[in-house]
């Protein structure tokens, strides 16, 4: 049983704080392997499936270090997440990236006025996409592997 702790790192037994990480993706399949890939590092990830959800998730949950929105996505679009969250003291610097289906690049310079932290383009490296939340939830290369 993994044991999430309130600082970085426990000097006495070197384990690493768990990272929290908000999934939001229409696409169950797309959202299971980003939960998959992030879960074989100290991450734990809430797994939704539309905007409203992840909204909700976001207001519920304090500790979120990190948010993967797809842009597209039924009741509320990730660019409308993101724009609640920049409004949100809380929530202002909270990273966050847009995941978006080939196509849709015309959204970019819109996600990046809201406050997007990064743009990727589906399909994407789940390794790529691992690296990158890793290194904005504060993890060093070793702490990430």
């Amino acid at each position: 049983m993994t044991t999430a702790h309130a600082v970085d790192e426990d000097p006495p037994t070197g384990t690493i704080r768990e990272r929290h990480v908000l999934v939001a993706d229409d696409e169950p399949h797309i959202g299971r392997i980003i939960k998959m890939k992030l879960e074989q590092g100290p991450f734990r990830v809430t797994l939704v499936y539309d905007g409203a959800e992840a909204i909700e998730a976001l207001r519920r949950d304090e500790d979120i270090d990190v948010v993967l929105l797809d842009l597209m996505m039924p009741h509320r679009s990730g660019l409308d997440v993101l724009r609640e969250m920049r409004r949100d003291e809380r929530l202002r610097d909270v990273p966050c990236i847009i995941l978006t289906a080939a196509g849709q690049e015309h959204q970019h310079r819109r996600a990046m006025e809201l406050g997007a932290t990064e743009f990727m383009t589906k399909p994407f490296s789940p390794k790529k996409l691992y690296l990158r939340a890793a290194e904005l939830a504060g993890l060093g290369e070793e702490e990430a592997s």
